[in-house]
């Protein structure tokens, strides 16, 4: 394995721990597009998926029992419905289409995080139950296709008007099951190399630090400022990807 991949294994492993340890979902969808830069998209799909399960389960840890269950019940019929309309794309489209479409969702993920609070003000919002099986249906989609399945929850949950706590362990919820249920569609799909998940084991230890130096340095870092550093990244990875 050539030394840029490892280098690039590393750091996607230890985004994933730190931004599953509390700093943040937006750290978290630049492991996909930085993997996609050094190794074939459908690879990176299925490589990264054990490495986000591992770190859900110290999530969902860490804010046990703090989740809305309604707001969970909502997401996740919807959630099974894009998945599975992901999966079908996935095993009809060529990498270079993936790795096209995955610079495209993350750029888009980015301009959302960018007028985040713009489209927010803006909108005028009365809640229906429909709204939550939307918001999973894209979250599904696009999770399946990138593991970017966070801005339509985010959208979602933030126009519920919860609170920041019920907040996070919702979502760390959510993505916990919904990985569980990509792993029949993905298994399908043959996106699990098991030669190359064995030779890449050692991510999850870097993951596992990650959570926990995330833990520690939550609250102690301005959100603004690395949120800043990785939407700048994000963007970079975006376009990388679609103009390479």
């Amino acid at each position: 394995m050539e030394p840029n991949v490892i280098f690039v294994a590393a750091s996607v492993a230890l985004l994933i721990g730190l931004s599953k340890g509390g700093l943040g979902g937006t750290m978290g969808v630049l492991a996909t597009p930085l993997m996609a830069l050094v190794m074939p998209a459908d690879q990176v799909i299925g490589l990264l998926l054990p490495v986000l399960m591992f770190a859900d389960v110290f999530a969902v840890a860490f804010h046990w029992g703090h989740w809305h269950r309604g707001y969970v019940i909502l997401l996740l019929p919807g959630g099974v419905l894009g998945v599975t309309i992901g999966t079908f794309f996935i095993t009809n489209a060529p990498t270079e289409t993936l790795q096209l479409l995955l610079g495209v969702i993350v750029l888009l993920f980015a301009l959302y995080k960018i007028f985040e609070k713009q489209l927010l003000r803006w909108l005028t919002y009365r809640p229906h139950n429909w709204h939550g099986v939307a918001a999973g249906t894209v979250a599904g989609f696009s999770s399946a296709l990138a593991h970017t399945g966070a801005p339509p929850v985010s959208i979602y949950l933030l126009l519920q008007k919860v609170t920041p706590r019920v907040f996070i362990a919702t979502n760390a919820l959510f993505f916990a099951i919904l990985n569980w249920i990509k792993v029949p569609y993905y298994s399908y799909a043959g996106l699990f190399d098991l030669a190359l998940l064995r030779q890449m084991a050692w991510m999850l230890p870097i993951a596992l630090v990650g959570v926990w130096a995330g833990r520690g340095l939550a609250g102690k870092i301005k959100p603004q400022q690395y949120e800043q550093l990785i939407l700048a990244l994000l963007i970079i990875s975006a376009l990388l990807l679609i103009f390479s």
